[in-house]
Formats: structure tokens, sequence, C-alpha cells
């Protein structure tokens, strides 16, 4: 018998927004979600007084006046602006490229100075048409900066040489004439204050949500509960994978509480050579300027070195590899998704595509609204 109009299989962003949309125009809602917490990827849990992102950092930023205002009746936000240094070798380089970056790197002064010595490399490089991801970054940023700020974290974050990666990956890269070193080029940016666990904790306020319920395991009967579902789950695992998996890089975290004020002095602090094996290093306190909800000093700090690692079924995925192979298989899968009659398939792994945040958010509310109509 069914007993909801929406069961929504997510609670992360995606299916909380999904839940909140329908269950105000009036419509009876179940969310489940296979994990013991809601807030999916975004998921804060408090550790020492300090929000600890457990699934890697998450700092949101958007330039969608409508989705900022959406996410505002939930939470209020900090003004913390992602300013991330890049350390290769010991050596300390401001992020995005930027009048720091080309100083330490270059000794220039200007950005007359700067600029010619980027058209310099670029000449000299004498790349017309990149065949692959080393090219198609020297041929925006020159070899110096490519060997020291690019090439290794790449290497790390994609398990394979740039030579072999796709140009399409680096479509651009920021260079800034300007002291200006604020990495995300948006009008709102910040944290929610009190984490993100509560902000998604507040977007379902009085709806209906069990945990620890894996949809995939007993879809049957879940799908008998209500006369629509949404998925927000791997694609492909929806179809157990008849056509074979659709593939992802995945990330391993080394988080561990230190009895230290500071270890780095910064949120974010990437790790540009080959040599190290980490990506970056998250020091989660500085999200919130080193300081607890009530505004008081921290005395220990939090840190995640994060690992990218190659993805096997099982593990979690975070970044899809959109090359050709898993272009084609993805198209065979939407076909089936788009002949059914009663799932709605909406979020990053269903649509298999990187989304930040906001466009999680603004999916959500473009695919809801459609419903409610």
């Amino acid at each position: 018998m069914e007993q909801y109009d929406y069961l929504i299989v997510g609670a992360g962003l995606c299916g909380a927004v999904f839940a909140r949309e329908l269950t105000d125009a009036g419509k009876r809602v179940l969310v489940i979600d296979k994990r013991d917490h809601i807030a999916g990827n975004a998921y804060t849990e408090t550790v020492e007084g300090i929000h600890v992102h457990r699934y890697g950092a998450h700092i949101f930023h958007t330039n969608d006046r409508a989705v900022w205002a959406y996410v505002n009746r939930f939470a209020e936000f900090n003004r913390f602006t992602n300013s991330p240094v890049a350390n290769y070798k010991g050596e300390l380089y401001s992020l995005p490229f930027n009048m720091c970056t080309f100083n330490r790197m270059w000794g220039v002064t200007t950005p007359q100075e700067a600029a010619a010595e980027l058209e310099r490399q670029r000449c000299e490089a004498g790349i017309i048409e990149p065949r692959n991801l080393e090219e198609q970054a020297i041929s925006l940023v020159g070899r110096d900066i490519y060997e020291k700020l690019v090439r290794g974290y790449t290497e790390k974050q994609w398990g394979r040489p740039c030579t072999e990666l796709p140009a399409f990956i680096i479509k651009r890269l920021p260079v800034r004439l300007t002291f200006d070193n604020n990495y995300f080029n948006a009008l709102y940016q910040g944290i929610p204050i009190g984490g993100y666990t509560r902000m998604v904790e507040n977007m379902l306020d009085g709806i209906e949500v069990r945990l620890g319920i894996d949809y995939l395991k007993d879809r049957e009967a879940l799908d008998a509960l209500a006369s629509t579902t949404v998925y927000t789950g791997a694609i492909d695992a929806f179809y157990d994978t008849r056509f074979g998996p659709l593939e992802y890089r995945s990330v391993r975290f080394e988080t561990e509480l230190l009895d230290l004020p500071s270890f780095q002095g910064n949120a974010v602090v990437n790790y540009t050579d080959r040599e190290t094996p980490w990506t970056r290093i998250i020091e989660h306190k500085w999200f919130r300027f080193g300081r607890d909800d009530e505004g008081r000093d921290l005395p220990k700090t939090v840190i995640s070195r994060e690992y990218s690692s190659a993805w096997k079924p099982g593990d979690e995925p975070y970044y899809p590899v959109n090359d050709e192979k898993n272009t084609a298989l993805l198209a065979r899968y939407k076909a089936l998704a788009e002949r059914e009659k009663r799932v709605i398939f909406c979020g990053r792994l269903a649509e298999y595509r990187y989304y930040d945040m906001d466009q999680v958010i603004a999916a959500a509310l473009r695919c809801s609204a459609e419903r409610i109509r």
C-alpha cells in the first residue's frame, strides 16, 4: 500500500532540497539513506569543538542569487574565503595564480613583468593545438608554473601522467595579474555556521527520515511505499551495472586530532610535487577562523590528509572519469532511465557528473519544480 507520494533515496543536498520542496507543496515524503547520517558527502561532525568535514572540504560558493537566498533560509553563513596555498618541496605559492605566485616564482613585481614572462614561456613552448593535458597547461601558463604547481598535483589526482590525460580536463587555468587570492570567482561564499549537518537538518525539519536503509537491497518493498521514487544514487548501480561500472576517482582520508593550536595556519594547503603522497592537507578549524560556535579560540586542531586513489566497486565515488568509454556507457544507462515511469534520477551520482554544491541545489530545485507544476 502506498503511504507516500515520493520516496527519496539519499539524504544529501539533492535529496534534502527535493524533500523540502515537495513537502512544502503538500506532498507526502519519505527520505531514506544507507548511511547512518544525513547530509551525504557534505556531512560534518564535531570533534573538540571543530566541525570536521568527514568526506573532504566543502566550501559553499555561487554566483546564483536564488540559490544563495535558498541556502540562507536554513543556515547563516560566515565570511570564509577560500585562499589555498601550494607547497612545492617547501616552497609556498598563492593559489590561484596571481601576483604573489609570480613574485615567488620569478621575482617580478609588476603586472607587466608577469604578463611578459607568461607570454615568453607560452611562445617558447610553441604549442598551437594541445594534444594532451600537459600541452594544454603549458600553452596556458608556461612551463615553470606547470612543472611546479600543476603537473605533480594533477598526476596524483588522476593516477596517470599528464601526457596521457586529455587536454579538455584543463580547459582553462586562472591567471590573475592582481594580488587577489580568492580562489573562487564567486559573488557569494562561506561556510554555514553550525556546520553542513545542521543546515541539512533544517532542510529536513518535519520530514520523515530513515537511516541505515539500503534501497538497492530491498527495492521492491521500498518502491511500493510511494507512487514515485527520486533516486540520487549511482545510475549504474540502479541497473545492477548490467553494461559494466562507470568509473570514478576516489579519495582516501587520514584524519588526526593534534594537541596544537595550529598545524599549517590555513584551511587548505595543496602539495604539488609528485613525491609527496597526499594531494592536500585540510585543517578544519580554519573554516571558522580557529573558533568554536561560541566564538572561543580552539586549543587543538584536526587535520585531514587526502590521497587520491583508483576507484573500484564498493569504494566511495568522488570524481567521474568523463572519457569516451564512460561517456558511451553513460548514454546506455541514460537510455534506460528515460524509460522509467516512476523514477526520477537527480544528483551527481544519478547523472554521473561533477557538481559543485550550488549546482546540486539548483538542479534539485529545477527538477522538483517540474513535479510540483
